[in-house]
């Protein structure tokens, strides 16, 4: 797998593993789901059944903004087996202008945004880093 295709293979994903760094310095890992523009990953708290608005995510981001983003793909047959992961440094906005650019792009992959946009926050993570392993 080509650098590109690893990128293509990222972006089409429907859903990636976010993980950030709790206070201690333990791992979190949540599902989360994403579009990529350019260098730029962008998700936002969506209007999904939550426990809470105050999600672990956020406040381990505003302590910690690096993070990585995992998708993979499983088979039975394990020569199609691949994953790709990009690391970089996120933030969470609530300004107008960058929640409003975040759901544009959301809603050209994930069709419930548009007809139901989340409030947000959005998270934008700029990724610095790209890693990626293919079993073909």
């Amino acid at each position: 797998m080509t650098p590109n295709q690893a990128r293509r293979r990222f972006a089409r994903a429907r859903v990636a593993r976010l993980a950030t760094v709790r206070p201690g310095g333990g791992p979190h890992v949540v599902p989360v789901v994403f579009a990529v523009e350019h260098e730029r990953l962008v998700f936002v708290v969506d209007d999904k059944p939550k426990r809470t608005r105050e999600l672990a995510r956020l406040a381990n981001i505003a302590a910690e903004p690096r993070v990585s983003v995992l998708v993979d793909h499983y088979s039975e047959s394990w020569e199609q087996l691949w994953w790709v992961r990009a690391d970089g440094l996120a933030r969470a906005t609530r300004e107008p202008e960058e929640l409003h650019d975040a759901i544009e792009v959301l809603a050209r992959k994930y069709v419930p945004y548009r007809s139901s946009p989340p409030q947000g926050p959005a998270v934008l993570v700029e990724i610095d880093r790209w890693s990626h392993w293919s079993a073909d």
